[in-house]
C-alpha cells in the first residue's frame, strides 16, 4: 500500500548528487512530490529532504539505491509519523478585500498568519504549517481575492535525539 515517506539524504556535493537522484527515481517511474536542498548541521555539507508517495519496499529499495552513490554519506527514510514536518507559503491578496479585519481577522488567527507587507493594492502574509493546512486556506482565500501564493518544500526533523555523523 503506497504511502507517504520522507528521505532524508546527507552529501558533500548537491548539483552531481541531485542528478543521481532524479535518474533514480526516473528509471522507477516515481514521482517526486516535494524537493529541499539545504545545509546542514555538518560543515560543508548538504541534507536533502525528499518527499515519495510509494510502497514501503519501493522506498526501502531507492533509499538503499541512493546510499550507494559515491558523494552521499547517508540516506534514511520516514513515515509523517517519525518526523516533525513543514511547509511555508507566501499569499497576496487585493488589500482592499482584507483592510476590513472583521473580513479576514478569525481566518487569520486560525492559520496562524503573518503580515509580511501592505501596500495600496496587495497585502502579502505568510503562513507555516502542514500541507493540507495551507491548501485549505487556498481555498478559503479564494473569496478575498487571492492574487497569487507560492508554498514551500517540506522541511523535516526525525522524532529522536540521533543526529547524522561522519564516521571515521
Amino acid at each position: 500500500m503506497k504511502k507517504e515517506y520522507t528521505l532524508t539524504v546527507y552529501t558533500e556535493d548537491q548539483m552531481a548528487v541531485l542528478h543521481k537522484i532524479i535518474v533514480i527515481l526516473s528509471r522507477r517511474k516515481i514521482t517526486l512530490e516535494s524537493l529541499n536542498i539545504s545545509t546542514c548541521e555538518m560543515d560543508k555539507m548538504y541534507r536533502f529532504t525528499l518527499v515519495l508517495n510509494e510502497t514501503f519496499e519501493i522506498v526501502r529499495n531507492v533509499a538503499l539505491q541512493i546510499e550507494k552513490v559515491i558523494e552521499v554519506f547517508q540516506c534514511y527514510y520516514s513515515t509523517n509519523e517519525e518526523i516533525v514536518w513543514k511547509q511555508m507559503a507566501l499569499f497576496k491578496v487585493k488589500t482592499s478585500s482584507v483592510i476590513h479585519p472583521e473580513n479576514t481577522d478569525l481566518l487569520f488567527r486560525k492559520y496562524n498568519a503573518r503580515y509580511i507587507t501592505i501596500e495600496k493594492d496587495y497585502t502579502i502574509f505568510e503562513v507555516t504549517g502542514q500541507e493540507e493546512e495551507i491548501n485549505n486556506l487556498i481555498v478559503a482565500l479564494k473569496q478575498y481575492e487571492l492574487i497569487e501564493f507560492i508554498k514551500s518544500a517540506r522541511i523535516a526533523l526525525t522524532m529522536n535525539s540521533e543526529s547524522f555523523q561522519l564516521t571515521d
